[in-house]
């Protein structure tokens, strides 16, 4: 099954840098039919990258995450924003849907909790952990990369918080 993988997040403002780091990890993996983005922020062009593809994972940091992580499905949203820069996944399936009216394909966000997010800062000790834990999930994700499977992960996931 081919999977595109969009990751967001700017390395230089503290965790923000997770998207990013675990896109460079994923890089130096080279699993076969797995297509990576990398970018600061989804834009309107990213929907033209669900193209061909039959599953596709957004990965992000967030502040409000459940540590370590976050994995859930989503889908395209009613509506979009006003700007076409920032978008959420949800616009850029969005987007794909009524560029290609057809549904895009299966999706799903994987966001890791960040704690920090300052202009210069580095990755927080939480970040590293989320960071990892994170790598290691996604690692069995793409082992098994079936939209029905990640259904089931999704519903099923119970991530255990990890200790401070």
């Amino acid at each position: 099954m081919s999977v595109v993988v969009f990751a967001v997040g700017n390395p230089s403002r503290g965790d923000d840098a997770l998207g990013p780091l675990l896109m460079a990890w994923l890089e130096q993996q080279a699993w076969p039919d797995v297509h990576l983005v990398s970018d600061f922020q989804l834009q309107i062009e990213h929907a033209l990258d669900l193209e061909g593809h039959q599953l596709a994972l957004f990965i992000d940091a967030g502040t409000g995450t459940p540590a370590p992580f976050d994995f859930r499905e989503t889908g395209p949203a009613a509506t979009r924003p006003v700007s076409t820069h920032a978008l959420p996944p949800e616009a850029v399936l969005q987007v794909y849907a009524d560029i290609q009216r057809r549904p895009p394909p299966p999706a799903f966000v994987l966001c890791i909790r960040g704690e920090g997010f300052g202009l210069g800062e580095g990755l927080s000790p939480d970040a590293e952990r989320n960071l990892a834990a994170a790598r290691s999930f996604l690692e069995r994700c793409l082992d098994q990369a079936d939209a029905a499977r990640w259904r089931q992960i999704a519903g099923s996931l119970a991530v255990p918080a990890l200790s401070t």
